[in-house]
């Protein structure tokens, strides 16, 4: 509980500095004014939504639709919880070695793209990992509860765990819209992914209501829509959380400033869930060559059009050497990244380097 409020309040802050970014001002001007809600009840974090519409009525009718196709998706992709009348990744795991679980699209086509991604990225991220990801979430857990008597999982477990983690054993039925688990001790978590692309499938269908000009930011990642309509600005600017900043409220407190529009931003870091052993902190982005928390980095920030493959990437960079990510990324295209390493020093794309604040970008309109 205590690492879910250092969180929300790393979320909150981060999304008032983008908010605040310029000049704040709510009515921006006739036709558009400015505003910002937030709600806690989907993917265990605060998602808050700032935008730019011609009434607030307008904009909370976004919003609550927003909400709500957030709150079925949460559903769907829960590996914890049961819902009444759905089948959802939980069901899936319940049944693996016993029978196929028809589900949703939306579970089919998260399935599909996370086996994809999966190949297309030297297995670094691995929806199959749930069986190792347990036995950390739990040490986590109890680690949290019990600080003086925190440890971690030992090898021989987690070795073991990792038997039963061949993703090619997740099999889709596309033509009968069922997943089944042909190991019986395989369990999926969705965790690496599942907010990112539950926000790219809120902002593609939320587009397609009308929703013009706005920011949605489930917990950090980050999804701009179209660009701020303030007569200001071209583009948004979003704050990258430095790592060794509690609460990045201003300039000063964070790493730097990226300048997008309709893209989405993510990262990934060592400072976000974790539990401290015996001084040593343990975070929860697990390597699974090693089966031990990645220690290549102290955080990665991605940007990609796709929230999905942003979410993805950002976990997947943060798990492999620099130089492999970054061939990785000239292989891919499409995809910005700023990688801090371990001694604070921070790298970047070529891309990324044109939209960071540092190297001169602004959001502004040229005069």
């Amino acid at each position: 509980m205590v690492c879910l409020k250092k969180n929300i309040c790393r979320v909150m802050a981060l999304v008032l500095f983008t908010i605040g970014l310029s000049g704040c001002q709510s009515k921006t001007s006739d036709e558009y004014s400015k505003y910002s809600e937030g709600f806690f009840d989907t993917f265990d974090t605060l998602t808050q939504v700032v935008g730019y519409a011609k009434s607030e009525e307008e904009f909370k009718s976004y919003v609550d639709k927003m909400h709500e196709r957030f709150l079925e998706l949460h559903k769907l992709y829960d590996i914890y919880n049961e819902y009444e009348g759905m089948n959802n990744i939980k069901t899936i795991n319940d049944n693996a070695g016993i029978q196929p679980i028809k589900v949703d699209k939306e579970i089919i086509d998260l399935i599909i793209f996370a086996k994809d991604w999966n190949k297309r990225t030297d297995g670094r991220t691995n929806i199959a990992m749930g069986s190792v990801l347990k036995i950390w979430h739990d040490y986590r857990d109890a680690g949290m509860d019990d600080p003086e008597n925190a440890k971690i999982p030992p090898l021989e477990s987690l070795k073991e765990a990792q038997k039963h983690t061949d993703i090619n054993k997740v099999v889709v039925d596309v033509e009968n819209n069922t997943i089944y688990l042909e190991d019986e001790r395989m369990s999926l978590d969705v965790g690496a992914i599942a907010k990112g692309f539950a926000t790219e499938l809120v902002a593609q269908e939320i587009i397609a209501e009308g929703f013009e000009s706005g920011i949605i930011c489930p917990g950090g990642n980050i999804r701009a829509l179209g660009k701020p309509l303030d007569g200001i600005r071209e583009r948004w600017g979003i704050g990258i959380q430095d790592p060794n900043k509690f609460i990045a409220t201003d300039e000063e407190n964070v790493l730097d400033t990226i300048f997008i529009n309709n893209a989405s931003v993510v990262s990934s870091g060592d400072y976000q869930r974790y539990y401290i052993v015996e001084g040593e902190v343990f975070h929860h982005l697990i390597d699974p060559t090693t089966l031990m928390p990645g220690e290549y980095f102290r955080a990665v920030t991605v940007v990609a059009e796709n929230s999905g493959v942003a979410d993805f990437m950002s976990t997947t960079l943060f798990l492999m050497p620099y130089e492999e990510g970054k061939a990785l990324i000239d292989k891919l295209g499409g995809i910005e990244a700023v990688w801090v390493m371990q001694d604070g020093t921070v790298q970047a794309t070529d891309g990324m380097k044109k939209i960071m604040k540092s190297n001169g970008a602004t959001g502004t309109k040229k005069q």
